[in-house]
């Protein structure tokens, strides 16, 4: 049995469903569980859709759900124009989950009160909408299919816009679920992005969380393979939106493909790798726009080679510097200033320290950053430099590279440099530069590892 993941490119429209419907005939007889992501751009909507619904915008709900209802009939028609006993099921079903979500956003309008409860049970309806169409799509096709509500197997706590996952009730409801599903069917069709609490209350895992979900799926069930089906053909050396001559990467380590999601790359969700690790499930990431190529596969370390892999990004960041002559020879002051980041909520990427400073990165959309300067304020000299980026050099055992480091710091003189670390593991090594100069530096340090 495989886990087979889609995005939104890969449903977006319907040449893009009838293509991976075909993909998925293809494997059948590896007993798919697909994975959908909402149609593109449809989260986006649902977003306006619940701001619209915080602020009282009656008519801005009323137009928006009209385009979604509108957007996933005109799909499903395209589908399903020869096939009434599946269109009509799939545009009932279409309507009856469009009118649910406008009673509620209109109860939400009333209340005026916008809660991450409420806001979770918005955003969701997409990848019940495109999961439902696609079902009905694959029946029509002759692939007998059903259709499972993620929302039963898939437990998180109720943070309810970044559910953190019950790993061990997924894996006591999944199995069963998808065994009882599978009876009699060809393949099976779930949603990625939703879940629910304990007591049935729905949460979302996050922006991009269908990865995550593809993940916890196949941990849950000892999946043979996941399958990350989107829009370029694997994971490569660089993002070729800002790189010219990105490379696709044949094979990849879990470690550093995990390296490569958190430090800016965009093609896997940062938290995808962990439930494949704990399995050795291996991951293919791979081009449903193109799929007779071989995509990237990803793998444990020790089948995967030395050297470097990728240079990654992330633009916009911030550098704290902390500055304090009561660390010298001081047990305890280095808890002192991570407490402070842990008990405001705020996660640090970087870190570099010497006798009497701390500098640490982190994203600029963090919440929270001012409650932090204020709270190191108390006992150090701390400066918040804005504008940013960070980029890392990523690869298996960089530092048995002899001519790496030689390699990255040539492109770079006259670059003036705000932080450098390299991690334990010797998988990474970053560095902090001014944003506007990112472009730049990132095409000469690809440039010199990979032409």
């Amino acid at each position: 049995m495989i886990v087979m993941k889609f995005g939104g490119t890969s449903v977006g429209g319907s040449e893009a469903i009838a293509r991976t419907v075909e993909i998925i005939r293809g494997r059948l007889g590896k007993k798919p569980v697909v994975v959908v992501s909402a149609m593109t751009k449809i989260t986006d909507l649902l977003y306006r859709i619940a701001d619209a619904a915080a602020s009282k915008d009656l008519r801005g709900v009323e137009e928006n759900v009209r385009d979604l209802r509108e957007r996933h009939i005109a799909t499903a028609e395209q589908l399903l124009e020869n096939d009434a006993a599946n269109l009509l099921p799939a545009i009932s079903r279409v309507n009856e989950i469009c009118d649910e979500l406008e009673h509620y956003v209109l109860a939400v309008c009333a209340l005026g009160e916008l809660s991450d409860r409420s806001k979770a049970k918005i955003v969701s309806n997409g990848e019940l909408l495109s999961s439902t169409i696609i079902c009905h799509v694959m029946n029509s096709k002759g692939i007998r299919t059903t259709w499972m509500d993620a929302r039963k197997v898939m437990v998180t706590d109720s943070c309810y816009m970044q559910g953190e996952p019950d790993m061990s009730e997924i894996c006591a409801r999944v199995p069963g679920a998808v065994a009882e599903a599978y009876e009699g069917m060809d393949a099976i069709i779930t949603q990625g992005f939703i879940a629910s609490n304990a007591d049935g209350v729905q949460t979302v895992l996050g922006r991009g969380g269908s990865d995550y979900s593809a993940s916890l799926i196949g941990m849950a069930i000892d999946a043979k393979a996941i399958e990350i089906w989107t829009d370029v053909d694997g994971v490569l050396t660089a993002d070729p939106r800002r790189v010219n001559g990105a490379k696709r990467l044949a094979r990849l380590s879990f470690e550093e493909a995990a390296e490569m999601a958190h430090f800016g790359a965009k093609v896997l969700h940062p938290l995808t790798i962990e439930p494949a690790v704990r399995k050795n499930i291996p991951i293919y990431v791979l081009n449903s726009m193109n799929p007779s190529c071989e995509g990237t596969l990803i793998l444990q370390s020790n089948q995967i080679e030395d050297g470097v892999k990728s240079v990654s990004f992330k633009e916009n960041i911030l550098v704290i510097n902390i500055f304090s002559t009561k660390m010298i020879n001081a047990s305890g002051f280095l808890s002192k200033v991570f407490d402070i980041f842990s008990n405001n909520g705020v996660s640090v990427d970087l870190v570099s320290t010497s006798e009497a400073s701390i500098s640490v990165t982190c994203d600029s959309s963090t919440k929270n950053i001012d409650r932090v300067v204020a709270d190191l304020s108390d006992f150090a000299k701390v400066e918040l430099v804005r504008d940013k980026s960070q980029i890392s050099v990523i690869g298996k055992n960089l530092v048995s590279q002899k001519d790496v480091m030689q390699r990255i710091a040539l492109p770079m003189r006259g670059i003036r440099l705000y932080l450098i670390s390299q991690d334990a593991s010797h998988i990474n090594f970053s560095f902090v530069v001014d944003r506007e100069l990112l472009n730049e530096t990132v095409n000469k340090i690809h440039d010199s590892l990979f032409a």
